[in-house]
C-alpha cells in the first residue's frame, strides 16, 4: 500500500516496509508515514490467504493520495507536480517476485465512487 510512480520514471516512489521471502515477513522503511503495525505483528494482522481489504482516497491533481489495510492508513503522500491527466483509467496490479505460476492475486467487490 505504498504510492508507486508507475510508468513515470519511478517518481514518487514511495513504501513503509517491504517483503521479506515469505509475504509473512515484512521490514520497516523509513518513510512519510511511519509504518503503523510493528514489523513483528504482520503475520497477525495481514491475513496470507485470507481476504483483507485494502482501500486508497486520490483526490486532486497533483494528487494527495492516502491508501488504508483494514481501516489502517498505512501511507499518505501529496505530489508537488502534475504527472498524469486529469482523466483515465484504473488498474490494479501486484508486484510479484518468484514463481509466477505458483502465486497470485484475487480482487473482489471492488467499488470506485467519485468523491466530491
Amino acid at each position: 500500500m505504498g504510492v508507486y510512480g508507475e510508468g513515470l520514471d519511478a517518481k514518487p516512489h514511495l513504501r513503509n516496509f517491504t517483503f521479506q521471502k515469505l509475504v509473512t515477513d515484512i521490514k520497516e522503511d523509513e518513510a512519510p508515514v511511519k509504518l503503523p503495525v510493528p514489523a513483528d505483528k504482520w503475520a497477525d494482522f495481514w491475513k496470507h490467504g485470507e481476504w483483507n481489504e485494502l482501500k486508497a482516497s486520490i483526490v486532486g491533481n497533483p494528487p494527495k493520495v492516502t491508501t488504508y489495510i483494514k481501516g489502517i492508513k498505512f501511507m499518505e503522500y501529496t505530489d508537488t507536480e502534475k504527472r498524469l491527466p486529469d482523466s483515465g483509467g484504473i488498474a490494479l496490479q501486484v508486484h510479484g517476485g518468484g514463481d509466477s505460476t505458483k502465486e497470485f492475486v484475487r480482487y473482489r467487490n471492488i467499488k470506485v465512487r467519485k468523491l466530491n
